[in-house]
Parts: C-alpha cells; structure tokens; sequence
C-alpha cells in the first residue's frame, strides 16, 4: 500500500541529493504518539519506506514532484496522510514543498503467471557480515564491520543479503503461519540487471554523516504462486535492503504482463 503526495515547488530550488534525513524526520514526526512510534530508532526495519521527490531536477517555483511513502501497515500511512494534509508545507532538505494532493495506491506484481520489472527507485544498501566474508571469498579489514556489497562480490552474497532482508520483514510484518521468502524453493528474481553503484554520503543521525556504497537494478520476476507474490508484494510495501527509513531501498513495478497478454499489451508503470 502507498500514499502518493503531489507536491508544488514553493520557491526555485536546486535539487538536494542530501533530502535523506528531514524527510525522515517528517514522516518519524507523522508517527508520533502513535504504536508506530515504538519501532523509531530500533535496529529492526521500520515497516515503511519512500521514494525520493521525482523526477529530480532543479526546479522553478510551481514545479511539480511526487512522493510516495508505502508500508504494509494501512493505519502508518493512515497516519502518514493525515499529517501532510494537516500541514501541507513540506521542507525536504533546501527543498521546499507544498502538498496539494494525496491518494491512495496499492501496487500489486500480479496473479501467479504474471511477469514484470521491478526496478530500484532508491540505492539499495545491501552489506555483508564479517562473518559471511570467508564464504564469499571477500577479504575484510578486520573487526565487526561489515562490507558493502560490490559488483566484483559477485552476486551470491546480494542475492542471500536481499534474501535474509526479506525474511526478517517477513517475520515482522508478516502472517507467522505462512512460508517466508527462503522456505520456497526459486529465487525471488528471476534476473538482476545492474544500473549503477554509487557512493553517498547521507546523514543517519543528527550530526552524524555516513557514506553508503549503494546500488541500483532492475529485476526481472515472474510470479511462481501465490507466496511468492506476497513476497515480491511485501518489496514493494517495505523496500529491499537496509535503511529503508533512510530511503533506500525503495522499489517500483515499471512493467507487467499478466497472464495470457503479449509483452507489448502489459507495459505499463506502476507508481
């Protein structure tokens, strides 16, 4: 499920890469006092994740942005929602926004036999543990850090990472009497598709800044049964990844074909 929230620029404004922590903020403030608010600052993923303001860009005064915010829960985004109505101004790092329209989405990879393209709208984190390093052939530095993930790691280490992430939410947000991503057999994906790797220095606490070695894909996926597309649904409701409250990891459909329609009859771009 998602709110999307159209967004007005309300002055000229360069686009700001570092938007990671107000936005954050805001949606953590949209939560206070509420059961939301306990899962603020634990080490567990929050059960919501967001997209950047796109398409980014300088933008001139009455620009228009979108936002989208999803989560599995209806009553977060609920919450979510009724903040930026109540206070519609919006200040996204030096980015400063006026909420003009809210609407509720529920994107969905498809009934089982559908295929699509689920393509990483945010850099995905994906870090490995020192302990896993070995295994991989990866050389550590030494100590507990964990290595972020590169293409030269080849991707079995991303594609268990991406994994283990899913299972975690899975235990969290999920119905306990149903099979998480790795108790079926198949992959989650059928394809990976590097866009690019990039470094990004975002602020994770007040004054604390990090730089993440982040990457972006497309994945490719055709829906085996009905478990496996409540666990592409559930990417798509929490993001893929670590940090999903930071904004990584946030995920789209920009393609689907469902059962028994040609490739160029199911193009299509789910937000």
């Amino acid at each position: 499920m998602r709110v999307l929230a159209r967004l007005s620029a309300r002055a000229d404004a360069a686009y700001d890469h570092t938007y990671h922590h107000e936005l954050r903020g805001r949606l953590w403030r949209a939560l206070g006092g509420t059961d939301f608010e306990e899962s603020h600052g634990g080490d567990d993923p929050p059960g919501f994740a967001y997209s950047n303001p796109f398409p980014p860009g300088e933008m001139a005064e009455g620009d228009s942005r979108t936002l989208l915010v999803a989560s599995p829960h209806e009553e977060l985004l609920t919450h979510v929602a009724r903040d930026l109505r109540a206070e519609p101004e919006l200040n996204i790092g030096e980015m400063p926004f006026r909420v003009e329209d809210l609407s509720a989405l529920a994107p969905d990879v498809g009934e089982p036999g559908s295929s699509g393209t689920i393509e990483s709208g945010t850099g995905l984190l994906v870090r490995i543990p020192p302990w896993r390093c070995a295994e991989y052939g990866i050389d550590h530095p030494g100590g507990d850090t964990a290595v972020y993930w590169r293409p030269e790691h080849t991707m079995e280490p991303l594609r268990n990472q991406l994994a283990a992430n899913l299972d975690k939410k899975h235990r969290l947000f999920g119905a306990e009497h149903l099979p998480g991503p790795s108790d079926r057999e198949g992959e989650l994906f059928e394809s990976y598709e590097l866009i690019k790797t990039f470094a990004l220095p975002i602020e994770v606490t007040q004054g604390e800044e990090l730089t993440y070695v982040l990457s972006k894909w497309r994945f490719g996926y055709r829906v085996r049964d009905d478990h496996h597309r409540r666990h592409l649904n559930l990417a798509l409701d929490c993001g893929l990844g670590e940090r999903n409250s930071l904004g990584l990891g946030f995920v789209n459909i920009v393609e689907r074909t469902r059962p028994g329609e040609t490739e160029l009859e199911g193009t299509d771009a789910f937000a």
